[in-house]
């Protein structure tokens, strides 16, 4: 199942699951993938930012891939983020989690590299590190790279990279990116790829989807509300899109915070009874009693709005 141009639907950041202790929990990591599949999204998307991929050792990393790759079986698609400081580094783990089934890999820009020149360079060493065969995901995330790439050299990446299948765009600003994107493959001025969006857990997901988006990848405790906004909108109910997305609005934004984002998503997984632990390596935020009364109130009042929707 390898990432290709066509690539649509709902694409979930995973958490990485821990024990209190912070060892990997690989009971709770077959539970979350059971729960994605359950709730209708079209791949997964592991090592990523809020996947703790930073505070994993490289062994830890490929144990992580395994468990997933081998839950889910074949049944959807996986990315693995393959972004490091080092070509060594990425090329290591892209060969070790293509030999295990992954369907492409993930990778965004170093804090070192600022001007277009280097930004166009630094991704032409990725496609040659990552290989010809290998399908890629350029990430453009300059709130956590600190890296802005305009629109003409992520152009310039796509025209020089035939391996490069998607763009995951989470500038923030970026509907004006996203339509600039869109309206160049419509143009013919490069090949079409496929562009999910990232941005703060799909908080301008309705929009982002009507400037052209094939669908989203990204994280939230509540996975499905994304598969049902991508569907409503592919079946030209923009209407339901964005009601159904209103329903799930101040949850997102309360996870959305920087911070304590993840584990404010971390918590919400284990009050589903996804995970059993919602620990988070260190550094990382613990939250508070009040954090914990905010969410338990922002939950029944959504669960109150998802009721009077339907």
């Amino acid at each position: 199942m390898q990432l290709d141009r066509a690539a649509k639907g709902v694409y979930l950041i995973t958490v990485t699951p821990f024990t209190d202790s912070g060892a990997l929990d690989l009971a709770s990591t077959d539970r979350m993938v059971d729960f994605c599949l359950e709730k209708g999204v079209t791949g997964l998307t592991v090592l990523g930012i809020m996947g703790e991929a930073n505070k994993l050792t490289a062994e830890e990393s490929r144990v992580f891939v395994r468990q997933v790759l081998a839950r889910v079986g074949g049944k959807v698609p996986v990315v693995v983020g393959a972004s490091a400081p080092g070509f060594a580094a990425m090329k290591e783990l892209t060969d070790s989690v293509m030999a295990l089934g992954a369907s492409g890999v993930m990778v965004a820009p170093p804090p070192s590299v600022r001007t277009d020149d280097q930004i166009a360079a630094y991704f032409a060493m990725v496609a040659e590190t990552v290989g010809p065969q290998v399908p890629w995901v350029l990430q453009d995330h300059p709130v956590s790279t600190t890296v802005q790439m305009s629109t003409a050299v992520m152009l310039r990446i796509l025209k020089n990279a035939a391996n490069c299948v998607m763009v995951k765009h989470e500038d923030w600003p970026g509907l004006a990116k996203l339509s600039a994107l869109r309206a160049a493959s419509d143009k013919g001025e490069v090949q079409r790829v496929s562009i999910l969006t990232g941005n703060g857990g799909g908080l301008f997901l309705p929009e982002e989807l009507t400037r052209g988006a094939d669908g989203a990848m990204t994280g939230f405790a509540y996975p499905e509300m994304m598969v049902d906004v991508v569907a409503a909108h592919a079946r030209g109910d923009r209407e339901r899109a964005h009601d159904l997305f209103d329903a799930y609005l101040p949850l997102a934004r309360y996870e959305q915070q920087a911070g304590i984002g993840l584990a404010v998503r971390k918590r919400l997984f284990k009050d589903r009874g996804v995970i059993a632990s919602d620990f988070v390596r260190k550094p990382g935020p613990k939250l508070s009693a009040a954090d914990v009364a905010d969410i338990a109130l922002l939950v029944r009042r959504q669960d109150k709005r998802l009721r009077e929707l339907n």
